[in-house]
């Protein structure tokens, strides 16, 4: 259990693994103590002890699914009652399913949209007014460089994180001069369980070559600063930046051309 170690507090949901666990080391390096989410317990408890250890720092792992109703707003309630209200959210976890749209079965989408549209929105207007009210706060979604274009096999998915990109953006603006900063983390293809599960499941994606591949901890660290910095928009590197700028100055059309191209020659 945390107790009020005066120290500041970062709530990182989908903890467990990848990014988010990463991210979590981010904050403990930097002497944040943790609200650690997800819905595995044993992988959040074991993290917990690790981050403790080697950081001195406090970790409480809450293993909680936050599609579940009103799962967001049990979370806010418990930790009101232990007093340890985040100064930092970080919105990670997420899923991804790849493969043609009509192919993928209708809960197959639902599932995205639950996590990565609607729990991270339930999270943002329950821990969101108490940052205002306090003054201060940093929030870090997690989206993807997919946010930036249309994706086909990744549809829902690159949809749902275009609208965490938007979100982002508009609440940046929304929230100017009132000490909290949003900021959105949009990575490219990285190094994690994620990704060696879409690959399982597309052989066609161990083909990929190495360098479009981040490294996990270096996508967390990039992300970690651009979030102490208060930056709106983090994508990790070059390739990923480059392609960003040319999505956004590219036609509709031309896009929507490559991404197909691309698709047809990973399904």
């Amino acid at each position: 259990m945390i107790v009020d170690t005066g120290r500041p507090i970062a709530l990182v949901t989908g903890a467990s693994s990848g990014i988010g666990q990463e991210l979590a080391a981010c904050f403990a390096r930097s002497q944040h103590d943790l609200v650690l989410v997800a819905r595995s317990a044993d992988k959040l408890q074991a993290l917990a002890r690790e981050l403790e250890e080697h950081h001195q720092v406090k970790a409480l792992a809450l293993a909680i699914d936050l599609t579940e109703p009103q799962s967001a707003l049990r979370l806010f309630d418990s930790l009101k009652r232990r007093r340890c209200l985040p100064d930092v959210l970080v919105n990670c976890a997420g899923v991804l399913a790849q493969g043609q749209f009509v192919h993928m079965k209708p809960a197959g989408h639902q599932a995205i949209i639950d996590l990565n549209i609607s729990a991270l929105t339930s999270m943002l207007s329950h821990f969101l007014p108490l940052m205002i009210k306090r003054g201060s706060g940093r929030v870090l979604n997690v989206a993807s460089i997919a946010a930036f274009q249309p994706v086909p096999t990744l549809a829902t998915y690159a949809a749902s994180k275009a609208y965490v990109l938007s979100l982002t953006e508009s609440l940046s603006q929304e929230l100017k001069d009132t000490g909290v900063t949003v900021t959105a983390l949009c990575p490219g293809i990285t190094a994690t369980p994620m990704l060696s599960a879409a690959t399982r499941a597309n052989q066609q994606l161990s083909r990929l070559p190495g360098f479009l591949i981040a490294n996990v901890g270096d996508v967390a660290r990039q992300g970690f600063d651009a979030c102490m910095r208060g930056d709106v928009i983090c994508v990790p590197g070059l390739v990923n930046r480059a392609a960003m700028l040319a999505s956004r100055a590219a036609p509709k059309w031309l896009l929507r051309g490559m991404g197909g191209l691309l698709a047809r020659k990973v399904v």
